[in-house]
């Protein structure tokens, strides 16, 4: 064993992949999860639990895998982890507890997320559940959004004693982890489902088709519905578009609709009451981690994709093992490129993308060298398709029916990055409601913040 080196995963082949829906990496067996484990140093100034925004105890879980002590090892992710086989599969390591690893000094980081993932499906395999409350402490706490924040929050505070009534918009809870992420990523009801149930199986109670803001609103959960405090983590799910010609156009997505309509409804399925357009060419505008799973979406479908990114590779926003499995996957990298019109035909279907080349300029406010227009460089793309991948916002439905709820120019929620408190006493808010468009472990950071918070605030 070359100690230096991390234990390869096994996948799917990527000609076979690139046909179906089912999920690309296989993930550790005991045994390899065990020899990955044992490169672990275990070093005193674990530099990979400040990397992890939900500061699980990183090398005291890894220490019970290397002994084969997998249920031990569930006991201590799930003290800090509400959704451990989800982390594991879609969490950028790389750039956080992985990138902080001793390890990967001279050589490679441990697979943290492979092991972490490995440890949450052998505690699904088994039937083990997060340890509960031993009794109520007779406080409600009403959390908005079924997303990563909000199971977060939830399951947190219920560990404290706190009853928990989850609201959520959609007829599925999960919040963007059923309706964004794909399921050759995230599996829905192997992973997901039993993620949701674990935190139900702590007394948390989940209400679907629930629209807070006109169902019911903020201000009515605290005056009438006897809530002690209220969290909102309904996400961001208003999308973006680039505002350029030709973007009324049939067959233009946002990433948003597309992949809703793909993972929730399931439109992929022939046989679904609400099929979606299989384009034979698709251009998706972007380079984030959204874009890749469009893509690698409309690869699915039958389609040749392309990924039209105005800055170079160096600068794509998305994880480099997303990258990497979509250009396995025979995706086409159209690189300095930037649409400046949606081509269409007499019958207003899409029938092209119009780009012009870019150069890399001076470093922007974000430290990204800026995209520049390379004058005269245009040309066109011939597709059938274009989904827009450019970010999303909050949707103002909740902010702007709620009294005395501040919100900054960009229309998210302001909150307190250490507690999560709002301009409103007893409400709280996290994840992409407040930040925009993140990650979902930053989500989860985020609403376990909240829970200590609210906590806090409710122990007065």
């Amino acid at each position: 064993m070359d100690v230096l080196k991390k234990v390869p995963v096994r996948e799917q082949d990527p000609k076979v992949r690139a046909t179906n829906f089912e999920e690309v990496c296989f993930g550790y067996n005991a045994e390899e999860a065990m020899e990955e484990a044992s490169r672990c140093i275990n070093c005193q100034n674990a530099r990979c639990i400040t990397g992890c925004p939900v500061s699980i105890n990183i090398p005291a879980f890894i220490s019970e895998v290397k002994e084969g002590n997998f249920e031990k090892a569930y006991e201590v992710i799930s003290e800090s982890s509400s959704l451990p086989a989800v982390c594991g599969r879609v969490c950028p390591q790389e750039s956080q507890c992985e990138g902080r690893c001793i390890r990967g000094i001279k050589g490679e980081s441990i697979s943290i997320g492979k092991l972490e993932r490995f440890v949450a499906d052998y505690a699904m395999e088994k039937g083990i559940k997060p340890k509960k409350a031993s009794s109520f402490n007779g406080k409600k706490v009403a959390v908005i959004g079924s997303g990563p924040a909000g199971l977060t929050c939830a399951g947190d505070l219920a560990k404290l004693g706190y009853e928990v009534t989850i609201f959520e918009a959609l007829h599925e809870p999960g919040g963007v982890l059923v309706y964004g992420i794909p399921e050759f990523r995230l599996p829905k009801t192997k992973v997901v489902a039993k993620e949701i149930e674990n935190v139900k199986s702590l007394e948390v109670k989940i209400e679907t088709n629930v629209v807070v803001g006109k169902a019911v609103k903020i201000d009515e959960l605290l005056e009438d519905e006897g809530f002690d405090a209220i969290f909102i983590g309904s996400g961001a799910g208003l999308p973006k578009f680039m505002g350029i010609p030709g973007e009324q156009a049939n067959g233009v997505f946002s990433a948003n609709e597309y992949l809703t309509r793909s993972n929730l409804m399931k439109a992929f399925d022939e046989s679904s009451t609400t099929p979606i357009m299989r384009g034979k060419k698709v251009a998706v505008v972007g380079g984030g981690n959204v874009a890749m799973d469009a893509a690698r979406t409309a690869l699915r479908l039958g389609a040749e994709v392309h990924i039209v990114y105005r800055r170079s590779e160096e600068e794509l926003p998305a994880r480099v093992e997303e990258v990497h499995h979509a250009k396995e996957e025979g995706i086409i990298f159209d690189l300095l490129t930037n649409p400046i019109e949606i081509l269409s035909d007499e019958k207003g279907w899409v029938s092209g993308i119009r780009c012009i080349k870019m150069e890399l300029g001076e470093p922007d406010e974000s430290g990204r060298r800026r995209p520049v227009e390379v004058k005269g460089s245009e040309f066109d793309i011939e597709v059938d398709t274009v989904i827009m991948s450019l970010g999303t916002s909050p949707n103002p439905l909740i902010s702007s029916t709620t009294k005395g709820l501040e919100i900054n120019g960009r229309k998210c929620i302001v909150a307190s990055e250490e507690n999560g408190a709002t301009s409103k006493e007893g409400v709280y808010a996290g994840g992409d409601a407040v930040t925009g468009a993140a990650t979902v472990i930053l989500a989860m950071g985020a609403g376990k913040a909240a829970a200590k918070g609210i906590h806090d605030y409710l122990s007065k």
